[in-house]
């Protein structure tokens, strides 16, 4: 996502969910958003099979 795509994705969710972004907080907001983008392509392009099931329980 380029950084005009984050302003836009950062100004549009602030104004569906009603909030403010202080100005003084907007580099802050747009590095965890840009990490987060980030930690979910990751997570994304980890293959699954489709017969893929969740563990019944957890088991570190």
């Amino acid at each position: 996502m380029t950084e005009a795509e984050l302003e836009a994705y950062m100004d549009a969710s602030a104004a569906v969910l009603e909030i403010a972004i202080a100005p003084e907080w907007r580099d802050a907001v747009r590095a965890n958003l840009a990490l987060s983008l980030r930690m979910a392509a990751a997570v994304a392009a980890f293959p699954l099979e489709d017969e893929a099931e969740p563990a019944p329980v957890f088991t570190p």
